[in-house]
């Protein structure tokens, strides 16, 4: 998937430059990172709906309009899928792989 990920990501950033008549990822460069992360907000809601409501080939396709959407964002705001493989190498290190990084305490939340 890495390989998957990495690809699209290079041609999300190629399709930045299209015309946005044409291109529906040109569009989302030129409405800016807000409209890029409402879109990737409403991708995720359709995929855990789907989820509940028990339809799986639905949810693998809402699933792939996540993946690409998030990749938009990234590109959005200089992320490459690389930066995010390398923080969850580093989880991995730390919690193993089937683990979130838990969550910090409120007092150290205020002070960042």
């Amino acid at each position: 998937m890495t390989d998957s990920v990495s690809r699209l990501h290079a041609a999300v950033l190629d399709a930045r430059r299209r015309d946005p008549g044409l291109s529906r990822t040109a569009r989302l460069a030129r409405a800016g990172v807000p409209k890029m992360a409402k879109k990737l907000a409403e991708e995720a809601v359709e995929v855990a709906l789907e989820a509940v409501r028990g339809r799986r080939q639905a949810a693998i396709e809402e699933s792939a309009d996540l993946v690409y959407n998030l990749v938009v964002l990234w590109a959005g705001i200089g992320i490459t899928p690389e930066d995010v493989w390398r923080e969850l190498d580093r989880r991995e290190a730390l919690y193993g792989m089937a683990e979130k990084l838990p969550k910090r305490p409120a007092a150290r939340i205020a002070a960042l």
